[in-house]
């Protein structure tokens, strides 16, 4: 069955959750990892799961102190599970020159996927990490994504 056939009969986004297009963002080129984050975190902030912005943009960078999130192979996955989410939700960050952000691969990153989940949400947290990056191994959705000049484009491709 084709990627498309998969998706239209399960009815959900390629990261296997909705995501609102308010929480897609365009990033320059140039901008720094904590503006970029700054960005998401605004966006995803909005949404009425998120029931403290505040602790939830301090556990961001505090989680981000610690270790950077950039993976590698222009993927970032910046994430937190604290009690001040009801429910899990991502934001988006497209930066098609790339920005730094002390990745392991020291290279770019043109892709972040913010995870916002409860506390105590381990297991759903895999499941919607697990998904995200299988999605994002597709090449063909990652230089899509990379495209899209819009968070409309990139809302549409997301869930088509």
């Amino acid at each position: 069955m084709g990627e498309a056939a998969r998706k239209l009969i399960e009815n959900m986004s390629a990261f296997g959750i909705d995501i609102d297009e308010s929480q897609i963002c365009m990033i320059k080129g140039g901008t720094s990892k904590h503006d970029a984050l700054e960005t998401l975190i605004t966006a995803v902030s909005k949404n009425p799961v998120v029931v403290d912005a505040e602790a939830f943009r301090r556990a961001v960078h505090e989680r981000e102190a610690v270790m950077s999130t950039g993976i590698g192979g222009g993927i970032a996955i910046p994430h937190v599970r604290i009690p001040e989410i009801l429910s899990p939700t991502l934001g988006i960050g497209i930066a098609p020159k790339g920005i730094e952000f002390n990745t392991l691969d020291n290279q770019p990153v043109q892709i972040l996927v913010l995870f916002a989940t409860p506390e105590g949400a381990d297991k759903e947290y895999l499941s919607l990490l697990a998904q995200v990056m299988m999605s994002l191994r597709n090449q063909e959705l990652f230089d899509g994504l990379i495209e899209c000049r819009t968070p409309t484009q990139a809302h549409a491709l997301l869930n088509d």
